[in-house]
């Protein structure tokens, strides 16, 4: 018998989520059928998204509370993932789950690559839902080229340090939004060409300073004023990847000019994403921010929260910005 524990939403939350907003249950797992696999989860991902899900109600209230995690199988009856491998499946903030990609195609699971100097957590960052987003979501929509300037905001979070790191990869002049002086400096040491604070000073002065040859490529995690701030630079033929809108996750969204004049008279394409539009790729995308990592130009960044029972905090923390990198949960 194996009791699971996991982590339910139970209140939709007023502005800020509040720890009260989640409760834990726990259940008893059934024993395993052919082709089942038992997993026990090592780490679990905090993502910013989960509260845009929380706030349109893509997330009921009285749901377990969704997302991708890191587990080890302790036991199976499913050849392709024998005991003692580490996957990465959808299946929330829970301790234990039963895995079985023949009856439950939502949860894809797949076996975590092994990377040297790096925990198993990669699987949820670099080598998993982050990189893919990333990845896919700044190559396919974005398109950049070599020399052109590329923009990125909440550039020291999960995506937004790999998005950086691969426009630099493909030549690319990248400018990079962050709100911290640690955070800055971290950017800094990824490579990015210039760097801008949001939080000191001028942001429409710090961006012009940033993009003397203007705005060739935006991946936009945050909207509202910031967004609108960096169109005002973006040249003719300027692409938008639009990741999240964490500007407005917590709160209405702030009024913007009506941005229709810029689309028209600099003809810029827009374009909003959710990842798992690429599942059918999804294997390409790992494969090819592991050579990344492996050739030394792309370097994952983590912040571990330690424990399943501080799981709500840790959560609301990372909505604050106190993260670096992609933000897990260690069970």
């Amino acid at each position: 018998m194996v009791l699971a524990r996991k982590w339910m939403y139970v209140k939709r939350p007023d502005g800020e989520p509040k720890s009260t907003d989640f409760s834990i249950e726990q259940e008893e797992l059934p024993a395993l059928e052919d082709g089942d696999f038992l997993v026990e989860t090592v780490y679990f991902s905090l993502d910013a998204g989960l509260r845009g899900y929380m706030a349109i109600g893509i997330l009921p209230v009285g749901s377990p509370v969704i997302g991708m995690a890191v587990a080890k199988v302790t036991e199976s009856k499913n050849e392709s993932f024998p005991v003692g491998v580490h996957v990465c499946a959808r299946i929330g903030w829970c301790t234990h789950a039963i895995l079985n990609p023949a009856k439950r195609k939502d949860q894809r699971p797949y076996i975590v690559p092994e990377v040297k100097g790096y925990s198993c957590a990669i699987g949820l960052g670099a080598l998993g839902l982050s990189g893919n987003t990333a990845y896919f979501g700044f190559l396919e929509i974005c398109k950049p080229k070599p020399g052109e300037t590329v923009v990125v905001s909440a550039a020291a979070g999960a995506v937004g340090h790999l998005v950086g790191q691969i426009a630099k990869a493909k030549g690319c002049y990248v400018v990079g939004i962050a709100g911290s002086e640690e955070k800055i400096r971290t950017l800094e040491k990824l490579g990015f060409d210039a760097t801008i604070n949001y939080r000191a000073g001028s942001l429409r002065e710090q961006l012009l300073k940033a993009t003397p040859k203007g705005v060739d490529c935006y991946f936009d995690n945050v909207g509202g004023e910031l967004t609108e701030l960096v169109r005002e630079r973006m040249n003719l033929y300027g692409r938008i990847s639009v990741c999240g809108t964490v500007s407005s996750y917590n709160e209405n969204p702030i009024p913007v000019t009506d941005p229709q004049r810029d689309y028209v008279t600099k003809q810029l394409r827009q374009e909003g994403f959710v990842v798992f539009r690429w599942l059918d790729r999804w294997m390409e995308g790992i494969g090819q921010m592991h050579e990344w990592i492996k050739q030394d130009k792309l370097v994952p960044l983590e912040t571990v929260y330690e424990g399943f029972e501080q799981a709500p905090e840790s959560f609301i923390k990372m909505l604050r910005g106190d993260n670096t990198g992609k933000a897990v949960i260690k069970v």
